[in-house]
């Protein structure tokens, strides 16, 4: 698969896709501008150039994409520079289309199934979430890499990714919904799909893991069983390079500060970093982790998530949740994606792999 910058830039997986919107539309219009709360705070220390802690095997698809020099990304993202015109989309191999319905008198929802349905069977399975930085991204990126894992993992498994509506158009809980929709969807077809209710996964890259933390959080509260999340650089706090400041050579390549502040804030609806944000909208912000089931969170060094999921993850295993966390040196976002031959992309992959395994088998 051909993957470019700009793709990873939104999160692995996702391509962008979707509607370009002409600066001064109702949807562009909708981003709150940015207030006294989006300015970064500075970290101080001595600056780091932030080709010098890159991984030496992914160094040189950073260098490739600059062949004259490494230029930080544009300052003053906007939704019509990080929604380039869609692709045509080609037709659909390895899964199928189902459409459930919405939460509570919501739209329905589209999702992709991998794996067919066994009625009678006993077999495990994974909710999945693609990235996108909330605002772009389709669930049909993900059937590839999807179908990959399927297949990586020791027990047949069935595997629904969903095509959640995209901020700023629809503002959290939208998408939120849409994703309870889909493990709702699950549950109540356990059965039919020949699935185990009780040994559901959810799992998601970049966004997808900020989505499937707060969708954890929120099964949590409906009484809905989880059996284990699984987050690759997960986006859990909107207050990062917003009111909390990142050392320069963190969050320099790949998702910068000011385009994490654009997508948070085109999902809550208010700046990213504002004293209030909507209930339940960001993971880090929750006010118990208790009751959450085991999880597993991978991020890279100079990730710009790499602070906050670390924390995550710390307050995760005070709250007494089995948590693994793989922080990657010298990895950036969407490492993986980028250099998929890197020694450190197997070894995220095989530790993602092994940690499915071990929930489906528990």
């Amino acid at each position: 698969m051909d993957v470019t910058r700009r793709d990873l830039a939104l999160g692995a997986g996702a391509a962008i896709v979707g509607t370009i919107l002409a600066p001064g539309s109702p949807s562009l219009a909708a981003v709150p501008a940015p207030t006294a709360a989006s300015s970064v705070a500075a970290c101080g220390g001595p600056a780091v150039d932030p080709l010098s802690v890159v991984n030496p095997e992914l160094l040189a698809w950073i260098k490739g994409g600059y062949p004259h020099g490494y230029t930080p990304p544009d300052p003053h993202p906007t939704l019509q520079s990080m929604r380039p015109k869609p692709a045509p989309r080609p037709p659909l191999e390895g899964a199928r289309e189902q459409i459930v319905p919405g939460f509570q008198g919501d739209p329905d929802v589209r999702l992709l199934v991998v794996g067919a349905p066994e009625a009678g069977a006993n077999r495990p399975a994974i909710l999945h979430i693609h990235g996108g930085g909330y605002i772009a991204g389709t669930a049909d990126d993900a059937v590839e890499s999807l179908r990959s894992l399927r297949n990586a993992l020791d027990q047949p498994c069935l595997i629904v990714t969903v095509d959640y509506r995209l901020a700023p158009e629809t503002k959290f809980p939208g998408a939120l919904h849409d994703n309870f929709a889909g493990l709702k969807w699950l549950h109540d077809n356990a059965r039919s799909l020949g699935i185990d209710r009780d040994r559901i996964v959810i799992m998601g890259e970049s966004a997808g893991g900020g989505h499937a933390a707060a969708l954890a959080l929120f099964a949590r509260d409906q009484g809905l069983a989880v059996k284990a999340q699984m987050l690759t650089y997960p986006a859990l706090d909107d207050r990062t390079g917003s009111t909390r400041c990142v050392p320069a050579h963190i969050g320099a390549l790949m998702w910068t500060p000011p385009q994490n502040r654009f997508g948070w804030t085109a999902l809550l609806g208010v700046p990213a970093g504002s004293d209030k944000v909507p209930d339940g909208a960001v993971p880090a912000r929750a006010r118990s982790l208790a009751g959450l089931p085991d999880t597993f969170i991978a991020v890279g060094s100079i990730d710009l998530f790499v602070q906050e999921d670390i924390d995550y993850a710390r307050r995760l295993v005070e709250a007494a949740v089995p948590t693994e966390l793989l922080v990657l040196p010298g990895a950036y976002h969407g490492f993986d994606q980028a250099v998929p031959t890197a020694a450190v992309s197997h070894e995220y992959r095989a530790a993602l792999v092994a940690a499915i395994n071990r929930a489906f088998s528990s």
